[in-house]
């Protein structure tokens, strides 16, 4: 335990602590230059200023930087847009000659099925193979029907559409009057026969059907006129 000794000790170095000055004064070396201090907070007011137009100047700098490449990004963004559009278009006339390609194709396959369908040997001089040419005939027919329908099937799912113009009031828009002929019991510019199957792309023709008109009293206007 602390003996009443120390404490009156240590009550006394406490009194003298009180007794002293509340803080130690400077020395007259010690005391703080109020000019330099001025010139200092001058200067680093200058320091200060000098940082902000650095830091001003590089924002501005990277604002710029920024709408050049927002700028370039536009332009790429249409360039890409308008080549992506040349490019579709460029399909479209690949798939467009595809397509009537196809479409004559199967005009041929057509026009042979018919042959063979209107063929008949002749009994006199095949009398002994009549019988196998009629076979032949008839498989033959058969694998063309065949390969005609796979065409129609393909045109289809392809958006190819055949137009239908028998009975139909003739349209230039969608057909070609090579042929005129005179029926008083029809209307005038009816179309009376296709003579060439015409045909519709994604709703816009892809080939014209060449057609009979009727024409009686007045001039069919074709498409060409």
């Amino acid at each position: 335990m602390t003996s009443e000794t120390q404490k009156n000790a240590l009550l006394e170095e406490f009194q003298q602590f009180l007794q002293q000055d509340a803080a130690p004064g400077f020395s007259p070396d010690e005391q703080p230059d109020l000019n330099t201090l001025l010139m200092e907070m001058a200067g680093l007011k200058t320091e200060v200023k000098a940082e902000s137009r650095q830091f001003k100047n590089t924002l501005d700098t990277l604002g710029t930087a920024l709408a050049a490449v927002q700028e370039d990004n536009k332009a790429l963004s249409e360039e890409l847009r308008a080549s992506s559009e040349r490019m579709q278009q460029r399909q479209d006339e690949v798939m467009r000659t595809l397509l009537l390609e196809m479409v004559d194709i199967q005009d041929r396959l057509l026009g042979g099925l018919e042959v063979l369908r209107n063929y008949h040997p002749d009994t006199a001089l095949f009398r002994r193979s009549r019988k196998k040419d009629v076979n032949f005939i008839r498989q033959l027919q058969e694998g063309q029907a065949m390969t005609a329908r796979r065409f129609a099937q393909l045109l289809q799912r392809h958006d190819v559409t055949p137009l239908e113009c028998i009975d139909k009031p003739f349209d230039p828009v969608t057909m070609h009057a090579v042929e005129t002929d005179s029926d008083p019991e029809r209307e005038n510019g009816i179309v009376l026969e296709e003579l060439r199957k015409g045909f519709l792309y994604r709703g816009q023709v892809l080939r014209l059907a060449e057609v009979r008109v009727n024409k009686t009293d007045y001039k069919v206007k074709t498409r060409h006129e």
